[in-house]
C-alpha cells in the first residue's frame, strides 16, 4: 500500500501539467491509433476540462466515439494494446501502463445511463481542434456534465464558468433541460467569488 508523500504528489501533479505523466502517454497513444484507423473521436472528461482552461488532474482517459468507431477500436486494438474490464463493457486498461480508458458512445446517456433528453452526440458534430487534437466543444462539455447530474460534474461546470468567464448568455447554447442547472452553477460561482472577496 502506498503511503502519502507530499513531495511525490507534487511531482506527479507537475508531470501531469507538463504532459509527461502516464495518463497523457495513454491519451497520446490512443489518439495516434484512432487517427491511424480514421476513427472519429472527441476527448471528454477531465482532459477536456484542461483543454478548456480548467486545470485539474485525472487518473484516467475519457473519449467519445460513435458505435461504428467503438466497434472498430475493439476489433483493431483490444487484446493487443488494451484489456477489457469484467462487467464494464466500455472500460479498458492500457496494457503498457495500466491507465484506464472509458469510452462514451453516441446515443447512450450520461450519468445513470437511463434515457433522458440529452444523449452522447456524434463526435464529428461537437468537436474542435485544440493543440492538434480533437476535443469536445465547451457548450457540449458543459451540457453533458449537467445532464450527468453528479455533484462533482456540477463543480466542474462552476470552474468552467470561472475559467472561461461565462455568463447568462451561454445558457442559450445549452439544451433547455439543463439551463436552470447552468444558472445555478453560475450563481454558485458568484457566491464563491463574493465569499473569497473577488467581486
Amino acid at each position: 500500500m502506498k503511503t502519502f508523500s507530499y513531495a511525490r504528489e507534487l511531482k506527479e501533479v507537475s508531470m501531469f501539467f507538463a504532459g509527461k505523466d502516464e495518463v497523457h502517454k495513454t491519451l497520446s497513444r490512443l489518439i495516434a491509433r484512432l487517427e491511424k484507423a480514421r476513427i472519429a473521436y472527441a476527448i471528454v472528461g477531465a482532459m477536456a476540462l484542461v483543454a478548456h482552461r480548467y486545470r485539474r488532474t485525472t487518473t484516467d482517459v475519457d473519449i467519445l466515439l460513435n458505435a461504428e468507431g467503438f466497434a472498430q477500436f475493439q476489433e483493431l486494438y483490444v487484446g493487443k494494446y488494451y484489456e477489457r474490464l469484467p462487467r464494464r463493457p466500455r472500460r479498458f486498461v492500457d496494457r503498457a501502463n495500466r491507465v484506464m480508458i472509458d469510452f462514451l458512445v453516441t446515443g447512450m446517456f450520461p450519468g445513470s445511463g437511463l434515457p433522458g433528453p440529452i444523449a452522447y452526440p456524434e463526435p464529428r458534430q461537437v468537436r474542435q481542434k485544440i493543440q492538434k487534437t480533437w476535443v469536445i466543444d465547451l457548450s457540449t462539455l458543459v451540457q453533458l456534465k449537467l445532464a450527468a447530474r453528479r455533484w462533482k460534474d456540477f463543480a466542474d461546470v462552476v470552474e468552467l464558468i470561472r475559467h472561461n468567464k461565462l455568463d447568462e448568455s451561454f445558457a442559450e447554447s445549452l439544451d433547455r433541460s439543463v439551463r436552470n442547472d447552468y444558472i445555478e452553477c453560475l450563481e454558485e460561482k458568484r457566491r464563491e467569488d463574493l465569499y473569497e472577496g473577488e467581486g
